[in-house]
């Protein structure tokens, strides 16, 4: 029993010496294939740029007001007392000015898919939506409506005709 014990704690000794290096290599091992995951191949040189929306460019969208002398003008009425009016040049379809807020600013068309007339200033965040029987204007940074229900003259008849009751 003797030669057991003795066996024991020699074997014990030997163990107790040798697992912190054991320990350690295998930490060491575990610590480089962390380090070989986390170092994973090189993203790729470039990745592909952001595609913009037709027709519209920050270059568009700057904050200085535009020039409106020879355009032609629309007054909206919009809900809750709201007035913007919204200038137009007849050889540019591809931008518009819109005086809100005592500040003209000047926005670019934006494609859709739905046929609305979608025109924005990215640098200042505004968004207006015009369709046939109205229009809104948006802020995007903030995510909220700024005006509703927005009608110039000629919608706001047709809409006015519609409803009438016909004898």
């Amino acid at each position: 029993m003797k030669n057991y014990l003795t066996a024991l704690t020699l074997v014990s000794a030997l163990f107790a010496v040798g697992m912190p290096q054991a320990f350690a290599e295998t930490a060491t091992t575990t610590a480089k294939a962390k380090k070989t995951v986390k170092k994973k191949a090189p993203a790729k040189a470039a990745a592909a740029p952001v595609a913009k929306m037709p027709f519209s460019s920050d270059a568009d969208d700057d904050e200085n007001e535009p020039e409106i002398g020879g355009t032609k003008s629309a007054d909206f009425n919009c809900e809750m007392g709201n007035k913007l009016t919204i200038y137009k040049n007849d050889d540019d379809d591809r931008h518009i000015a819109i005086r809100w807020n005592k500040r003209v600013n000047r926005m670019t068309r934006v494609a859709t898919t739905t046929g609305a007339n979608r025109f924005e200033n990215r640098k200042i965040g505004l968004v207006w939506i015009g369709i046939p029987a109205k229009g809104i204007l948006l802020d995007s940074k903030k995510g909220q409506q700024l005006a509703n229900e927005c009608k110039n003259t000629e919608q706001s008849t047709t809409a006015e005709a519609s409803t009438t009751p016909k004898s």
